[in-house]
């Protein structure tokens, strides 16, 4: 049985869900139903209801029924996610070098060394966990909420694509050196060459992204 913590339950059944359907463990097209969501998550009914009803607000699953369908993130959706990142992400950058606190540049710069040690031991798990941190500090630096609010869920939905990505070694050196130009640049208070680099460094990585997607099915 899965373990919750008593508060927000809805809330945390709807997050485990969500990971699950787009990373895969619940395949596109898979009907999940409150009874069989019960047995497996060892909640009541509640929390269940609720949490698939913001499912279908992010438009992950779709009533069919007979019980709720996994729609997930298809390609074409990737591709519009990574588009969205592209024309926003740089703003975020912006805002983030303009408004960095001592605390900010204390967390990129952790942030930065832990990428480094982990590169050097090539743990993939924890590089994935790297990128999260590192895209949402800058986010959480913008001072800038509906910015945000806004990228979060949208860098969320691309874990399974970005999984596949870092598998390729040479997207992963780029990746590790586009992160530490933008850190570069964003201690060094340079806003505009941080809008630039983030956005190139998504655009790149939505390349790739795709094309390991044709080549792997």
């Amino acid at each position: 049985m899965t373990e919750f913590k008593s508060i927000s339950l809805a809330t945390q059944v709807f997050e485990k869900l969500e990971e699950d359907i787009i990373t895969g463990v619940y395949p596109r097209g898979e009907i999940l139903t409150e009874l069989k969501l019960v047995e497996q998550l060892g909640v009541s009914r509640t929390p269940v209801r609720e949490a698939l009803r913001r499912l279908e607000q992010e438009r992950l699953i779709a009533e069919s029924g007979k019980g709720s369908v996994v729609l997930g993130i298809t390609l074409e959706d990737l591709v519009d996610l990574m588009v969205i990142r592209e024309r926003i992400e740089g703003l975020a950058a912006y805002y983030a070098t303009k408004n960095l606190t001592a605390e900010g540049r204390e967390e990129l710069q952790h942030i930065s060394e832990l990428q480094d040690f982990y590169y050097e031991k090539r743990d993939l798990d924890n590089l994935r966990k790297m990128d999260d941190k590192f895209h949402y500090a800058i986010y959480n630096l913008t001072g800038r909420p509906i910015l945000r609010d806004t990228l979060i869920p949208l860098h969320r939905k691309t874990q399974r694509y970005r999984k596949i990505s870092i598998e390729d070694k040479d997207r992963l050196d780029n990746s590790i050196r586009e992160h530490k130009a933008i850190c570069d640049a964003i201690l060094s208070g340079k806003a505009d060459l941080a809008s630039e680099l983030i956005t190139n460094h998504i655009q790149l990585a939505k390349k790739n992204m795709i094309e390991r997607c044709y080549q792997h099915g």
